[in-house]
C-alpha cells in the first residue's frame, strides 16, 4: 500500500480507534484480560518492550484475533539489514504500526521503509505504518545533553530527526505534543503523528516530563494518542477510554 493511501485509511478511523491503550503489563494473560476490559471501542493497543519480551509474537496474534489493532512499539535501532527484517516480521505478524528510532540514521530508516513498501500485501491489503521516534518524552533537555552533547535545543533535535525520517520514507512520527506545533511547521500536515505522554486534566504525570491533555494534543496536530495508566488503572477502563475519545472530538 502506498504511503498516501495508508495514511488516509489510518486517519479515517473513529476517535476511539485512534486512542492506543498501552498494555504495559508483564505477561500475555494480563494483556488479554486488560484488552477485553477495554470493550468494543478499545480497538487499538500497544505492545511494547515489556510485554513483547515476556510473551513474544503470540500475544500480537491473540490481540489481533480479538479485533485489536496492534501498535508494535519495539523502537528498532540497529544496522539497516536488521531493522529491515524486523519491520518485515511486524508486517507478517499483522501489526498496524511499528516504530524505529530516527537516530538509527538514514541507512536504517530507508531500509525499514523500503522493506515495508515492497512487502507482499496482507489479506487486509495493509502494511504497518512505520513511525520514527524523535526524542523520547521521558527525556529532559539536561538528560538529552548527557547522551547527545550538542548546542541544539530539544525542539531543534526533534525537527531535524523528523525531517530526516520523512525524507527516508517513514510514514509518520512519534513525538511529544509539546513539540507538535513547531514540528508541523517543519514537516507539514502529511506525516502521521502518534503522541505519547498524554494525561487527562488532573491526572498524575508519573514519569513523563513533557505531557499534554488529549484535547491539547489533537489541537496541536496529533492523529493518534498513546495512553496508559489513565485508562489501564481506571476502575472502568472502557468508560475511561470513551471519556477521552469524547474529549478528542
Amino acid at each position: 500500500m502506498k504511503r498516501q493511501d495508508l495514511l488516509g485509511v489510518m486517519r479515517d478511523l473513529p476517535a476511539d480507534r485512534r486512542i492506543i491503550t498501552a498494555l504495559d503489563v508483564p505477561g500475555q494473560a494480563e494483556a488479554l484480560a486488560l484488552a477485553d476490559r477495554l470493550g468494543p471501542g478499545g480497538g487499538f493497543v500497544k505492545v511494547g518492550l515489556e510485554l513483547f519480551s515476556a510473551a513474544g509474537p503470540a500475544v500480537v496474534s491473540e490481540l489481533i484475533a480479538r479485533d485489536r489493532n496492534v501498535f508494535l512499539d519495539l523502537k528498532y535501532h540497529d544496522i539497516p539489514n536488521t531493522v529491515a527484517k524486523a519491520a518485515l516480521m511486524g508486517h507478517q505478524l499483522g501489526a498496524s504500526l511499528c516504530t524505529i528510532h530516527a537516530s538509527a540514521g538514514r541507512g536504517a530508516l530507508t531500509a525499514a521503509a523500503n522493506a515495508l513498501a515492497q512487502a507482499p500485501a496482507r489479506p487486509d491489503g495493509r502494511r504497518p505504518a512505520l513511525l520514527a521516534v524523535t526524542v523520547l518524552t521521558s527525556l529532559s533537555q539536561a538528560e538529552m545533553y548527557e547522551v547527545r552533547p550538542s548546542d541544539d535545543a530539544m525542539q531543534d533535535s526533534v525537527d531535524r530527526l523528523a525531517r530526516l525520517a520523512w525524507d527516508c520514507g517513514c510514514d509518520g512520527l512519534v513525538c511529544s505534543a509539546a513539540d507538535l506545533p513547531r514540528l508541523r511547521q517543519a514537516v507539514g500536515p502529511e506525516p502521521l503523528v502518534i503522541t505519547p505522554g498524554i494525561r487527562p486534566a488532573g491526572s498524575s504525570t508519573d514519569d513523563q516530563h513533557r505531557v499534554a491533555t488529549p484535547k491539547m494534543a489533537v489541537q496541536a496536530g496529533a492523529d493518534f494518542l498513546v495512553i496508559g495508566r489513565p485508562i489501564t488503572q481506571a476502575t472502568d477502563p472502557a468508560a475511561a477510554l470513551q471519556a477521552i475519545a469524547a474529549e478528542m472530538e
